[in-house]
């Protein structure tokens, strides 16, 4: 099989998937604003909150973390503002920044406090993010850290395993994804709508890590001549089925998983590369 023209054949069918999808409302426009990341934050607090961001954004983490306060963005007020040296002044321990949680935003709820309750969790990403980021001076700071494996292909993984290890709670496919939402195109998240689709198309093993998902999406984009961003997002909007730009869209931008209709659709027009 040429690999290279099975990942560019993919990557045109996904695209081409989703584009059908306008009984929903998805259209070229509208895709085309989700292939592009955001504006990066321009100080060390929106950095800071960006972490906060993807660090719950794994399995449960996102209803229970985000769903219960509205947003991580309240969690501003609690945190000096998302300014990692002052929560570093303010809390020495995870449990104290999760007392005051549960006096403010968190009143009326039970909050469960064992070893592998979701809350302790996220206070103890809060608390060594802050310990991270207070490292740097400015955005501009870090940013030049970043660039400095970025500008690597053979040091760019090692960024995610880095801050994986610095970040409590992150993990690699977490932390891909902190690094592709502040805008370095390179990575991609190899979460479980990537993990599925890419076992299923064959292109990448059956029992592929995290770091060898995301090492066959940076060699898919690259044969598809597309940035890993890109690639990223249109399998994961296949997967997720939420477009959370565009509220007006099925249930609040919900219109549900598309996935295995997917890789059953690709399977039967790939046969050709069998």
């Amino acid at each position: 099989m040429n690999q290279a023209e099975y990942d560019k054949a993919v990557y045109a069918l996904a695209k081409q998937f989703l584009l059908q999808q306008s009984n929903y409302g998805v259209t070229s426009e509208l895709l085309e604003r989700y292939l592009n990341p955001k504006p990066r934050p321009q100080s060390i607090a929106g950095i800071y909150q960006r972490i906060l961001e993807s660090a719950q954004n794994a399995n449960m983490k996102a209803n229970v973390v985000g769903g219960a306060i509205g947003g991580v963005e309240n969690l501003g007020p609690t945190l000096c503002n998302f300014d990692p040296k002052a929560v570093l002044a303010k809390y020495q321990s995870w449990e104290s920044i999760l007392d005051d949680l549960e006096k403010t935003l968190l009143r009326g709820g039970t909050i469960r406090r064992t070893s592998r309750s979701i809350w302790p969790h996220y206070c103890q990403a809060i608390l060594s993010s802050a310990r991270f980021m207070s490292q740097f001076e400015t955005a501009d700071d870090f940013y030049s850290w970043v660039s400095f494996f970025d500008n690597d292909s053979r040091a760019r993984p090692a960024l995610p395993m880095l801050l994986a290890n610095e970040i409590k709670g992150l993990g690699f496919a977490l932390a891909s994804d902190f690094l592709k939402e502040l805008g370095f195109v390179n990575f991609a998240k190899p979460d479980v709508h990537l993990q599925d689709i890419f076992i299923g198309l064959n292109l990448c093993p059956a029992d592929a890590s995290d770091y060898e998902v995301s090492k066959a999406v940076v060699r898919l984009a690259k044969n598809a001549k597309v940035s890993p961003y890109a690639a990223d997002k249109i399998f994961w909007l296949i997967g997720s089925g939420f477009y959370y730009d565009d509220k007006q869209l099925g249930d609040k931008g919900k219109i549900g998983s598309k996935k295995a209709e997917f890789i059953k659709e690709a399977k039967a027009k790939l046969k050709s590369f069998e």
